[in-house]
């Protein structure tokens, strides 16, 4: 990498503004992105295919135990960078499995006696 061209996460945050992001937006999706990065050994994404693109979510919720929405929203802020930052397009890419919110039945109160 050539010390001329920008860091990914600075990649990351101008791609983030350039399509008018919120900032709180991109700061959550640059942590995920650092926090992915870190928990592969520091690994450029570009380096990285589908399989830890994959085991990050079940880190998450084995280890972590976040909610499926965590899990989604961990899921778009890694795979955000693969589309419009390293305008990545692998096959690969479209076969990655969402996380389903679990359903919950409503609690429903007997009537009064």
């Amino acid at each position: 990498m050539s010390s001329s061209q920008p860091r990914l996460l600075d990649q990351l945050r101008h791609a983030l503004r350039a399509r008018h992001y919120s900032y709180r937006t991109e700061q959550t999706y640059t942590q995920w992105v650092r926090r992915y990065i870190i928990f592969n050994d520091k690994r450029h994404p570009r380096e990285m295919g589908k399989v830890e693109i994959e085991i990050f979510p079940t880190h998450l919720a084995v280890s972590r135990r976040v909610s499926a929405s965590t899990q989604n929203q961990a899921m778009s802020a890694i795979l955000f960078p693969y589309h419009n930052v390293l305008e990545m397009e692998p096959e690969w890419l479209t076969e990655v499995v969402r996380e389903k919110p679990s359903r919950r039945i409503p609690m429903v109160l007997a009537p009064p006696k």
